[in-house]
């Protein structure tokens, strides 16, 4: 029996703070069709104020359940169960030189502004408040990629790619396309790098 591509419809996007996940996210859901979900867009209340492991919990719980989605971000709480729905996993590695530029060209560029994939009523500053995003990124880089280490090797199931540069990124989304009469996308399989599952 002959079948076409594997349709794309629950997507996973990991790493880092600053590394471009809620960018491809966007680019994704605009090919897709797919619903778009950021974690920074369900963990915080006006003013930055974060909500409570619990609501978290509940909140993507119920996202998993339905059937199309593409979720960036972090919650590691609940970061298997998604794993356990999803059917690829992006994972976002770019040098520390690129997540930095990121980082401080989106400061500026949406300084004043909420900038795309943060809670209404966090406002972006450019200023001693790139500088303390800057910091958190570079110390937390670590842990961002244990964890996402930790779903690839929990979930042999997964298509998993990592992406390592803006160029990367870029052809990946270009290899990215439109399924017609239903939500999803398929890929070109030489676009990224594919993950060997780890025991």
């Amino acid at each position: 029996m002959v079948t076409g591509p594997r349709v794309f419809e629950r997507v996973m996007i990991m790493g880092g703070s600053g590394v471009g996940k809620s960018h491809l996210a966007l680019r994704l859901a605009a090919i897709s069709g797919l619903p778009r979900y950021h974690i920074d867009q369900l963990s915080w209340l006006p003013g930055f104020v974060h909500r409570t492991t619990d609501e978290l919990d509940r909140m993507t719980s119920e996202i998993h359940a339905t059937d199309h989605w593409i979720i960036e971000g972090g919650h590691y709480e609940t970061s298997h169960d998604r794993a356990k729905r999803a059917d690829l996993l992006l994972v976002l590695a770019p040098s520390r030189l690129m997540q930095v530029m990121q980082i401080i060209l989106r400061s500026w560029r949406y300084s004043r502004m909420i900038r795309p994939g943060m809670a209404e009523g966090c406002t972006q500053r450019f200023g001693p408040q790139t500088l303390s995003a800057v910091e958190y990124a570079l110390r937390s880089n670590s842990f961002h990629l244990e964890r996402a280490q930790a779903v690839m090797n929990a979930s042999p199931r997964l298509t998993i790619r990592q992406l390592s540069s803006r160029g990367e990124i870029n052809r990946f989304i270009s290899g990215c396309s439109p399924v017609a009469g239903r939500r999803g996308f398929v890929i070109d399989g030489h676009t990224g790098v594919p993950v060997p599952h780890c025991a």
